[in-house]
């Protein structure tokens, strides 16, 4: 239907987060495109132009609209869904918002229509999952009806370098149509390449395990500072001299955070268990990158007790820098950084200071030490956690002898 011409497409993105929101912009250079966001107050905001996220800055072209009017996707063609895929409190993955929004945009699928998947997932969830919520409520028939795609997000907040256009995509569809018709659409706006995966279920799964490999060696990278810390070897001196091997994989030690590396390991293991088979690295890495936390409490405790006594000083308030779940973002789902400080925070006065931080958000509100200009005087020790490049002229220019460094990042 759309081989020949595809200039004629419309296209809606669903969910205008880290994800949605970039490729919505990208998109409408070429197609007529509609961001929808169940959220009111994101869509008033993108409508003036402002992204509270901080990871793109635009002025909206006459192809793009913003709705949070489910009716306005009425007459697209394609469909991108960009939703959150977290995990429950038992660690299971949490398809809820994924089939809700499925379910929303299915009273306005069509013959000839595409629905592309860009979340998180297992195998199998694009087909077996929507795919049947599709079939169930519209009566289409997949293949012949409407057609699927699959194509993993790989946005990483916070970098200005690998920014969408910059970063190879992964494209795949339900049948040879479907995927030739989404590599023409993702090809218009990726200038790094595109890779057409075998089938929807390999893309989801090449996906899935990105970021389970790297919580795996940040895992190792983390074992390896608990071994060299208990025998006294300075373990920065260790990785220097090993990377000096041109093969050497130079991953950093600390915690780790967010809302992609330390869920998409339970997806894995959660789809391992559907064929009856037990990780034996992957969620023993996960369960070390989280005993993390207490390891740094516990640490910290030691050596700022150890150095007040060393130095014959009182403990004044200490200064927590940067809540984010990592530099250069103000993005804070499932930030360690903000675990470490609560518990902190029950021992010591302890400010946390952090820029990129939204200061009308309702938990930075009660975190975030609000005044610009820092006072080191009032304080005997500062903790880095999400070690933003704003912090490099505190860190150099205001130092003094009389203040313990601790970074979580080391």
């Amino acid at each position: 239907m759309y081989k020949k011409d595809i200039s004629k497409l419309n296209i809606a993105v669903i969910g205008l987060g880290y994800v949605g929101l970039p490729l919505a912009l990208e998109f409408s250079k070429y197609f007529n495109t509609i961001g929808y966001d169940i959220n009111k107050n994101r869509i008033n905001e993108l409508s003036k132009n402002f992204d509270k996220n901080n990871e793109v800055k635009f002025k909206r072209n006459n192809k793009f609209k913003l709705t949070w009017q489910i009716s306005k996707l009425q007459n697209c063609n394609i469909f991108i869904i960009t939703v959150p895929t977290p995990i429950l409190i038992n660690k299971k993955p949490d398809l809820s918002m994924i089939k809700k929004s499925t379910i929303s945009i299915s009273k306005f699928i069509k013959k000839g229509d595409i629905i592309i998947y860009e979340s998180t997932v297992y195998p199998g969830v694009t087909e077996n999952v929507c795919g049947n919520l599709i079939s169930k409520r519209t009566k289409l028939i997949l293949n012949k009806d409407f057609y699927l795609g699959y194509s993993p997000e790989r946005i990483n907040p916070g970098d200005n370098k690998n920014t969408l256009k910059n970063i190879k995509k992964i494209v795949s569809g339900s049948n040879k149509y479907s995927l030739e018709i989404i590599y023409k659409i993702y090809h218009k706006i990726i200038k790094a390449g595109i890779y057409k995966a075998p089938s929807i279920k390999i893309a989801e799964a090449a996906k899935v395990i990105e970021n389970a490999q790297r919580d795996i060696n940040i895992a190792y990278i983390n074992e390896l500072k608990l071994i060299f810390e208990k025998s006294g070897l300075d373990f920065n001196s260790i990785i220097e001299a090993a990377k000096t091997k041109w093969n050497f994989l130079n991953f950093f030690p600390g915690l780790v955070g967010g809302h992609c590396i330390g869920v998409d390991p339970h997806y894995l293991n959660f789809y391992a268990e559907k064929y009856n088979y037990k990780t034996k690295i992957i969620l023993p890495a996960r369960k070390l990158n989280e005993k993390m936390i207490e390891y740094h409490y516990k640490f910290f405790n030691k050596k700022y007790n150890n150095y007040l006594r060393k130095n014959n000083l009182n403990s004044k308030k200490i200064l927590f820098l940067g809540l984010s779940f990592k530099k250069n973002t103000n993005d804070y789902r499932n930030s360690k950084y903000i675990d470490i400080y609560k518990l902190l925070k029950k021992l010591y006065k302890i400010d946390a200071y952090d820029p990129l931080m939204n200061p009308k958000d309702k938990l930075i509100k009660t975190l975030i030490k609000p005044k610009i200009h820092i006072n080191l005087k009032e304080y005997s020790a500062i903790i880095i956690g999400a070690n933003h490049d704003i912090f490099k002229k505190i860190l150099k220019n205001k130092l003094n002898k009389n203040l313990f460094i601790y970074n979580l990042n080391k």
